[in-house]
């Protein structure tokens, strides 16, 4: 069974194959354009994504080596997301499934996500537990069987995601701000600056970003530097570094702190990281150790499997499939779909 998955829910235009259960394809456009406004332009992504989809799809099932009349079922993600690049790429599953009279799946972007682990060649074992960090969402979630999820805890204000894009935006290190952060990072001393780590009332999963975030914005302005784009030239290369680090470190703390509490509560063998932020080095390395040190296995995505992408959307588009379900021709985009 061949499986076509679309999405396009924020600024990555991506399309992919799965044949029964495994990556056969998988095509990422990034749009940089919005590198030179410091954040996603909602408009321009949909505009993007509607120049973008064709050729993306069909590079797709050339790279599977197949064509249209090959696939099985098309996926596509309904939300969350932006509703303007939502519809460009629900639309485009909708018509391309009716035109080849196929079934039609609709896909939680969340649930791609939290499944995208499976996308490697070991997945992890049910029940587990998975910490979903991105732009939007921070979330953890037991996963207690397929397609069966309790949310624990999510953030409360920003994202981790977010954040990290926000620091980098007063540090004038443009966007995406994560890569840069986690770069500068490796060069500097994350012990330099004290930024506060907001646990919340004791006992909650629940996380808080938004003070950290603030307290960076101080720390510049007590030092004379104005936050954006002329605070890399205030500060000596030393100083950014340390910053980042500082910060990075003060995030990892918190979402390995609240992880791991979970993963004791909950009683679970297996832990999972998803999600863009995924891809950040100190995390990845901060949560494996803390796992491996209570003895649970610890799984994170390939790389291109931590960015938005179609392989995740087709296989848990496959997942559904496998299952005998479809989606109706009329489900509409939902921005602020929540994870069931």
């Amino acid at each position: 069974m061949r499986i076509l998955g679309i999405e396009t829910s924020c600024d990555e235009t991506s399309a992919a194959v799965v044949r029964d259960g495994h990556v056969i394809s998988n095509i990422i456009s990034s749009q940089l354009v919005h590198s030179l406004y410091g954040g996603v332009v909602p408009e321009l992504a949909s505009r993007a994504h509607q120049r973008l989809i064709v050729q993306v799809v069909q590079a797709a099932l050339e790279r599977a080596g197949t064509d249209r009349s090959g696939i099985d079922a098309v996926a596509a993600t309904y939300g969350p997301g932006l509703a303007g690049a939502l519809l460009v790429g629900l639309n485009f599953a909708k018509a391309l499934a009716f035109g080849l009279g196929v079934p039609f799946v609709g896909v939680n972007h969340m649930e791609g996500h939290l499944y995208s682990n499976f996308l490697g060649e070991q997945g992890p074992r049910y029940p587990f537990l998975s910490l979903i960090v991105s732009g939007g969402h921070t979330m953890l979630v037991h996963v207690e069987a397929p397609f069966r999820h309790r949310l624990l805890g999510q953030t409360r204000d920003d994202a981790a995601g977010e954040a990290f894009d926000k620091v980098a935006k007063m540090l004038g290190l443009g966007y995406p701000g994560g890569p840069a952060i986690d770069r500068l990072a490796k060069e500097g001393n994350a012990s330099a600056v004290p930024f506060p780590r907001s646990f919340l009332e004791p006992g909650s999963l629940d996380f808080s970003f938004s003070g950290i975030k603030t307290s960076v914005l101080y720390y510049l302005r007590d030092r004379g530097v104005q936050p954006g784009g002329s605070a890399a030239g205030a500060l000596t290369t030393t100083e950014t570094a340390d910053i980042c680090a500082s910060f990075q470190q003060a995030v990892v703390d918190v979402l390995v702190g609240k992880t791991m509490t979970a993963a004791g509560r909950c009683h679970v063998r297996d832990i999972t990281l998803a999600g863009g932020v995924s891809a950040n080095s100190a995390l990845r390395s901060a949560l494996q150790a803390a796992a491996g040190e209570q003895g649970i296995r610890f799984f994170s995505p390939r790389m291109e499997f931590c960015m938005d992408n179609g392989a995740m959307i087709a296989y848990v588009g496959w997942m559904r499939r496998a299952a005998g379900a479809a989606s109706p021709m009329d489900l509409p985009a939902i921005p602020n779909l929540e994870l069931a």
